[in-house]
C-alpha cells in the first residue's frame, strides 16, 4: 500500500466518512436550499437563522449515528455512504456525455431548453430510487422484484433512447407559448431575475 492508501484509511479510521462528510453534506444542502427558496426571508437578514437550522440538522442526522440511535437499517449516514458514490456515478456519466456533445461541436441546448424540466424529473427519480435501493426499501415491494435484473434494465434504457429517438423523428413541430408542467420545473431551477 502506498502512502495515500494509508492516508485515506485513516481518515476513515477516524471517522470523516461517519462524521464529517455527511455532516457537511447536510448543512451545504439546507443551507444552500434556505438561501436559494427564502422561506425564511431575504437571504441577507435572515443569513445566520439559515446557518443555524442547516448546522442543527447536520447534527440531528450525525449524532445519533455516532451514538447508536438509529435502527440498523435505517441509519440515514449508512445510506448515504452506500447511496452517493452511485450518485456521483450518474453526475460523472452526465459529464462526460456533455463533453463528447462538445467535442463533436454540438451545443447543449436542451440542457436549459424546454427539456430541463424533463431531465430535472428523470434525475429526480434516479436519485430516488438510489437512496430507496440503499436503504433497501424496493425490497419490500415484492412486485418490482423483475427491476433488479440487469438485462431488465438495460432493456428499459434501450427503449426509452428508442422511443425518445423515435418521437423526435415523427412529431411534428408546433408553435409552444413555453407553458406547462416541464417549463414551470425548468423555471423553479432557474436563477431569480433570469
Amino acid at each position: 500500500m502506498g502512502y495515500f492508501d494509508n492516508a485515506i484509511i485513516w481518515l476513515d479510521q477516524i471517522g470523516v466518512a461517519d462524521v464529517i462528510v455527511p455532516f457537511f453534506l447536510v448543512f451545504a444542502i439546507v443551507f444552500a436550499i434556505l438561501q436559494k427558496t427564502r422561506i425564511l426571508g431575504d437571504p441577507k437578514k435572515v443569513k445566520n437563522l439559515n446557518v443555524m437550522i442547516a448546522l442543527l440538522l447536520g447534527l440531528g442526522v450525525v449524532i445519533p449515528h455516532v451514538t447508536g440511535r438509529y435502527p440498523t437499517q435505517y441509519d440515514i449516514v449508512e445510506i448515504m455512504n452506500r447511496a452517493l458514490p452511485q450518485v456521483s456515478l450518474i453526475i460523472v456519466a452526465v459529464i462526460m456525455i456533455l463533453l463528447l456533445i462538445g467535442m463533436f461541436g454540438g451545443e447543449a441546448n436542451w440542457v436549459t431548453g424546454p427539456f430541463a424540466g424533463f431531465i430535472a424529473v428523470i434525475a429526480f427519480i434516479l436519485v430516488i430510487y438510489i437512496f430507496g435501493a440503499a436503504a433497501n426499501l424496493w425490497e419490500y415491494i415484492t412486485w418490482l422484484y423483475w427491476l433488479d435484473n440487469p438485462d431488465t434494465q438495460a432493456l428499459i434504457v434501450v427503449l426509452l433512447v428508442f422511443g425518445l429517438i423515435t418521437y423526435f423523428i415523427v412529431r411534428e413541430p408546433k408553435e409552444s407559448k413555453g407553458e406547462g408542467m416541464l417549463k414551470n420545473i425548468s423555471d423553479f431551477f432557474k436563477k431569480p431575475g433570469e
